[in-house]
């Protein structure tokens, strides 16, 4: 076969491959949260002192579903780029910062390490960043849809600091017994 595809068969790929990733997404985000006893009804979480720029908890839902979605549909694009220099480079570096976002809720709220998770969380922003300028250089759209989800890791960065910071006897706690 040596003819390029349709208009109307790229679009119909993109919408097939977006109707399976971004719900992929949203689910292993999900479920990496569930499995980890993330959010409000986590004990351990609960007994922190929450820091003044933390929001109401039902932003976190609403938030991520967002962004996993917009994730999905960006990493549809790239996936559906075939022939474009870099592509699997941007898939490959897309792979990685997710699963270094699925480490995240296990990490702190799990294992309840602030510190450990807020490392993951600098990890996470660095392989974002890294992910946006590669999507850019496939699909300059699918990258604009990750910047959201850019900004909110960088925001999570400094709200975990900001916990760190307003529990030092935890982070303390925590650190020693990673040492033992």
């Amino acid at each position: 076969m040596t003819e390029l595809a349709s208009p109307g068969q790229l679009r119909a790929s993109l919408l097939r491959w977006s109707l399976f990733l971004a719900p992929l997404l949203l689910l292993l985000g999900t479920l990496s949260g569930m499995m980890s006893g993330s959010g409000g009804n986590n004990y351990w979480f609960a007994g922190l002192e929450k820091p003044a720029i933390y929001p109401p908890p039902a932003t976190f839902g609403i938030v991520w579903t967002i962004l996993y979605l917009l994730m999905g549909i960006a990493l549809a694009m790239v996936v559906t780029a075939r022939g474009a220099p870099g592509r699997g480079l941007a898939i490959a570096i897309f792979v990685v910062q997710f699963l270094l976002n699925l480490a995240w809720s296990p990490v702190f709220f799990g294992m309840q390490l602030l510190v450990p998770g807020f490392y993951l969380l600098l990890a996470i922003d660095v392989a974002v960043l890294l992910t946006v300028v590669l999507f850019y250089r496939v699909r300059p759209l699918a990258a604009w849809l990750l910047v959201p989800y850019l900004a909110w890791v960088l925001f999570a960065a400094v709200l975990n600091w900001q916990f760190v910071q307003a529990n030092p006897e935890e982070a303390a706690g925590a650190q020693v017994a990673l040492a033992s």
